[in-house]
Parts: C-alpha cells; sequence; structure tokens
C-alpha cells in the first residue's frame, strides 16, 4: 500500500478507467498551465464537458427509452392486467411474448437503460477518484508538493505533527500502517501529500507557525496550491461548510456567499436536471400491486430527494466536488433539452412501423437457422410418432404381425448372440417351469 488517494486507484473494474482519464485530466490541465492558467477548477468544467459529451450517445439510448415507456407503459399496464392471478405456465409464457412483442414494437429492450446504466457506472466512479485525487493523476499538482516533502521528511516531529492536522483524520490508518512507521520514504512522502493536499487554510497557518525554519518553502508550496485551487475567490480544497464557519469567524460576508453558493447551485441545477428529464406516466391512483406503478413512485421520490441529496453532498465535500457536480448537471441539462427536441420530433407511429417490420425480420432469420431447424425436426418426429401411436390397426394386421413375430421365434432366424435370442431363452425357460 502506497497512499490511499495519493496512489492511482487499483480497482479492477474502476481503476484501469481512473487511469484513463488520469491522462486525460493531466493533458488539459499541461495545456492550461501552457497558456498561463493552471486552474484546477476549469481543468474539472473542461474535463465535465469531454467526458459527457462521450457518453452523449449512450445517455441519448437512456433517454430515449425513458421516453418510449411512457408511451407503452398502459400497453403493458394492459398485458399485466389480462394475465392477473393467471399462475400457469402458459399464462406465463404468453404474457412474457406479448411484453416481448411490445418492446420490440418500441425499439427498446427489455433490460431498458440498464447496459447503459452498466456502462457509465464506472467511468462516474472514476471520475470522482481523478477529481478527488488530482496528485495521483496530475503531474504538475503532485510536483508542487515535492520539495516541501522533502523538507518535511527531514525535520524532526513533522511526522507527529502532521498526523495532528484536521486534514490527517481520514488517514489514521496510514500512519499506523507497518510501511509508514519502518521509515518507508516513498510511503510517507505519499501519505504527506495526502494530508497536504486536503489541508484546510487554518492547517497552512499551523504548519507554519510549527515551523518557522520552513517557512519559505511552506509558502511557495502554499501559494502554489492556491493559484491551482483559486476559482472565482474561493479555494476549491476547502469545504463551503468551512467556508461558511471561516466567513462567520471573520465577518466576510462575500466569503459567506461563496461558500453558500455551491451548495445552492448544486441543488438548483440538479433540480432543473431531473425536471428536464422524461418523467414517469401519471395514470391516477396507482395500483400498490403493480411493479411499474412502484418503480414509478420510487422514481418521482429519488427525483425529489436528488436536490437536497446534491446541496448536503456539495456542503460537506471539497468544492471542487461541488463545481463537478454542477458542471455536470448544467452539461446534462443542455444535453437533455437537445435529446428532448430530438426525440419529440420523431414520428412515433413511422418508428412502430419500422420496428414491427425489424421484429417480424429477425423472427423469419431465426426460422432458418440451425437451432430453430433441429427444434422444428424433433417437433416433427414428435409428431409423427403421436400420429402412428394413435392411428388405428385393423385386428388382421395385428394378428398377421404376431404370427411373424412367432415364427422368428419358432425358426430361429435370429443371430444366438442378440438381445432377442436372450429374450427368447428367457421366455422359453418360464414356459417349462410354469408347465
Amino acid at each position: 500500500m502506497t497512499g490511499v488517494l495519493l496512489t492511482q486507484y487499483q480497482g479492477r473494474i474502476v481503476g484501469p478507467v481512473a487511469w484513463l482519464l488520469g491522462h486525460l485530466m493531466n493533458g488539459i490541465f499541461n495545456v492550461l498551465n501552457a497558456i498561463g492558467i493552471p486552474n484546477i477548477g476549469l481543468a474539472i468544467i473542461i474535463f465535465t464537458i469531454v467526458i459527457y459529451l462521450c457518453l452523449l450517445p449512450l445517455t441519448y439510448k437512456q433517454q430515449k427509452f425513458s421516453k418510449l415507456q411512457s408511451k407503452m407503459s398502459p400497453e403493458l399496464q394492459a398485458i399485466q392486467a389480462k394475465y392477473k392471478g393467471k399462475k400457469d405456465n402458459d399464462s406465463m409464457m404468453a404474457m412474457q411474448q406479448e411484453t416481448k412483442e411490445v418492446y420490440a414494437k418500441y425499439g427498446v429492450s427489455q433490460t431498458g437503460s440498464c447496459l447503459q446504466l452498466l456502462i457509465q457506472m464506472p467511468i462516474l466512479f472514476a471520475l470522482y477518484r481523478v477529481i478527488f485525487s488530482m496528485p495521483a493523476y496530475v503531474t504538475i499538482v503532485r510536483d508542487a508538493f515535492s520539495p516541501l516533502v522533502e523538507d518535511l521528511i527531514g525535520t524532526s516531529g513533522a511526522a507527529e505533527f502532521i498526523q495532528t492536522l484536521s486534514s490527517a483524520n481520514q488517514y489514521k490508518k496510514q500512519f499506523t500502517d507497518a510501511a509508514f512507521t519502518s521509515g518507508d520514504t516513498t510511503y510517507i512522502k505519499n501519505t504527506f501529500i495526502d494530508v497536504l493536499n486536503k489541508a484546510s487554510s487554518t492547517d497552512w497557518t499551523n504548519l507554519t507557525n510549527q515551523f518557522p525554519a520552513l517557512t519559505s518553502s511552506i509558502e511557495n508550496t502554499h501559494t502554489a496550491l492556491l493559484r491551482f485551487n483559486n476559482f472565482l475567490g474561493l479555494n476549491i480544497g476547502d469545504t463551503p461548510m468551512f467556508t461558511i464557519r471561516d466567513a462567520f469567524a471573520n465577518k466576510n460576508f462575500l466569503l459567506l456567499i461563496g461558500g453558500i453558493i455551491i451548495p445552492l447551485l448544486a441543488a438548483l441545477t440538479q433540480w432543473i436536471n431531473v425536471k428536464l428529464m422524461p418523467q414517469p406516466a401519471d395514470n391516477g391512483k396507482a395500483n400498490p400491486d403493480d411493479p411499474t406503478a412502484q418503480m414509478q413512485q420510487s422514481m418521482k421520490t429519488m427525483n425529489l430527494m436528488m436536490p437536497i441529496m446534491s446541496a448536503v453532498f456539495c456542503l460537506n465535500l471539497p468544492a471542487g466536488m461541488g463545481i463537478y457536480w454542477i458542471a455536470g448537471a448544467v452539461v446534462r441539462s443542455f444535453q437533455q433539452i437537445i435529446i428532448n427536441r430530438h426525440i419529440d420530433k420523431i414520428d412515433i407511429d413511422a418508428e412502430i412501423a419500422k420496428n414491427t417490420a425489424k421484429y417480424k425480420e429477425k423472427l423469419e432469420k431465426q426460422k432458418t437457422t440451425k437451432q430453430m431447424n433441429m427444434y422444428a425436426n424433433l417437433s416433427t418426429r414428435n409428431s409423427d410418432l403421436n400420429t402412428v401411436k394413435n392411428s388405428s390397426i385393423s385386428e388382421a394386421e395385428k394378428e398377421q404381425q404376431l404370427k411373424k413375430a412367432q415364427d422368428v421365434y419358432s425358426n430361429k432366424n435370429i443371430r444366438k448372440d442378440s438381445l432377442l435370442a436372450k429374450a427368447n431363452m428367457v421366455k422359453e425357460f418360464n414356459e417349462q417351469n410354469s408347465k
């Protein structure tokens, strides 16, 4: 283990995605640095826009499904009502087939947007990892810490004091890890950067007071980080809650407004985003036993809670995460407006006709596959067998077949080692014993 946040995340799924997105963030920051504006807040906004533009095709499919689901919901509910209370196998299969045909008619999968969500989730988790652990992925930010960290490692009592900073609370396990206590320089350096990366303005002041001999190194590092983290007058390394408390303590009302505006904008943009999304159809009083109605009610509750949750999270996370949250909601809102306009222009009847034709063509193709031919041949053989079983044989024919079999037994026109010969021996033995 070489640092929880500084070290790039090593998860099997999210890890490689975070590594790839980290290179993207590093490239964006290098470009901004080259043009003289190395700002993490701006890099996060550009980074978020690029990622959501790349996800646009998946977002479109997901929203198209949501839009069409509201239109096909009455048909699905009618099928559920038709087979309500019928638990026999034939009814269940018929219900499943009719439901499948409705989804095929509207050109969407029964799994809905699950695939799109499964693809997007690792990307969104990786986004969080990259933004929350900037020094792990952005070389310029990591290098800004190096001179100070080297000085602190060589200063007596620095490791003990670093552990007293408020930002060190989330890294207590690292300070007790064997790699730290055994003097692993790389591990100690990474741990120091982890703590300093999340240090508040008060933490930096306390560090300067504790080690006056390192004042120059501390100020240079802090100045570089402020340059990276300053976004519209706010330090995006601080949480809005800390900013609000600091504003009250120093009677700085402009800073107070800045601390409030990030969670407020996060809630507002999330609310706008939810309102632009396709809403579940309101069919009056919902049947509590209807799974579709239950899902729609859950969606409405979640849509109501999301803006509130956004505000609470952004209030207690570093402001950089709030900027990402706001930027993401704004980008999604613009995407949603474009997607809604495009979907509203779609001729649903023409779309249904096209999808129905595709579904029929697909069924015709399936009939020519080897598997379908095998089922067809099996069905034909079963049908022929049933025909033979049910056909009527005259008594004369039965007598003739029986006489033929008896002649075979009596004439011994059978191989001695055959199963028929052995059966005949058993028959003769039984007849002799019965006399």
